[in-house]
């Protein structure tokens, strides 16, 4: 045995070599991620809610959905409340009648979004009522320890009820009435609403409409890897068989923490029920479609119709 391999430290049981892949998700080696100082907040993790069920849900809510809340069970067995918007854009609110909230739609200082929430998460458990916690700094986290992220924190398995709010009355309690600087957050953050609904039709899921003023929109997150759904659109462009419908269009798409959003011009003069049973049925159409991908590549007009979509992309995050 050489000199150097009889000093050379033992590694700790359970610890992360500096060649294997870095626990945060990222796909780098630890060493080159959060086993470097200062590399954590370096790291950009594309698609930070991967490996949760209610991925979707909380891509529609940090992205686009302007009011609404949902219970967030912890690994623990406690609850906290996640919120799109807290008051003055916080991170996390401890409340004064006891309710903790996290929010989602707040700056960040890290490349990994996830890591971000946990770290309000840890805060809002500890914090006292009445206190909230602005933005989540530099990350502070001692050398070769791996932050936690949204994903160990919280049950992967859990889905979100989401309850959407016609304004933010939900930042107080019933009791109180908004004075100082929150009133002036809460007068100009209801202002900013957009009219929104979740579609309820069946087998339908994170999509939601929204009347933008001059039309509405469908905006419907969806799980599938960006190429593969990109091609099950082009198919059903391909066929005519793209919109929910005469009064519909289909408008592009963006890309937000690595899911791919579908978005619909509607007709703003419909109630957003009466696009229900169209949003499920262009979901049969589009499962058949993501389904005969395995069996028929496709053909020249559908790589065409690919190529047209794929120019009316974006990517937001």
């Amino acid at each position: 045995m050489s000199k150097r391999a009889a000093t050379k430290p033992a590694q700790p049981e359970g610890a992360v070599g500096p060649r294997q892949p870095c626990p945060c998700g990222s796909g780098k080696r630890y060493k080159a991620c959060h086993g470097k100082a200062g590399g954590a907040a370096d790291v950009i993790v594309t698609r930070p809610f991967e490996g949760l069920a209610a991925e979707c849900e909380l891509v529609a809510l940090r992205e686009f959905v302007p009011s609404a809340i949902a219970k967030l069970p912890m690994r623990d067995g406690s609850e906290i409340t996640l919120a799109t918007v807290l008051p003055m854009a916080a991170a996390a609110l401890h409340r004064n009648d006891g309710v903790r909230f996290l929010g989602l739609q707040v700056q960040t200082h890290s490349g990994d979004i996830s890591r971000d929430l946990a770290r309000a998460i840890e805060w809002v458990q500890e914090a006292e009522e009445g206190q909230s916690l602005s933005v989540v700094g530099p990350e502070t986290a001692e050398a070769g320890a791996v932050p936690a992220r949204l994903q160990d924190l919280i049950d992967p398995d859990a889905a979100l009820d989401v309850e959407l709010h016609s304004d933010f009355a939900w930042w107080l309690p019933g009791d109180v009435e908004p004075t100082g600087e929150v009133a002036l957050s809460l007068e100009r953050a209801n202002a900013a609403i957009m009219p929104t609904d979740r579609l309820r039709g069946e087998g339908v899921s994170s999509a939601y409409w929204v009347d933008a003023g001059e039309k509405a929109h469908l905006r419907w997150v969806r799980p599938e890897p960006e190429e593969k759904l990109l091609a099950a659109l082009a198919r059903l462009s391909a066929r005519g068989e793209l919109a929910l419908g005469e009064e519909s269009r289909y408008a592009g798409s963006f890309r937000a923490h690595g899911l791919l959003v579908p978005v619909w011009d509607l007709d703003r003069e419909l109630h957003a029920r009466e696009w229900d049973e169209p949003a499920a049925a262009l979901g049969r159409r589009l499962d058949e479609a993501l389904a005969s991908l395995d069996e028929e590549p496709l053909t020249s007009a559908e790589r065409r119709a690919r190529d047209g979509l794929r120019g009316r992309q974006i990517t937001i995050r």
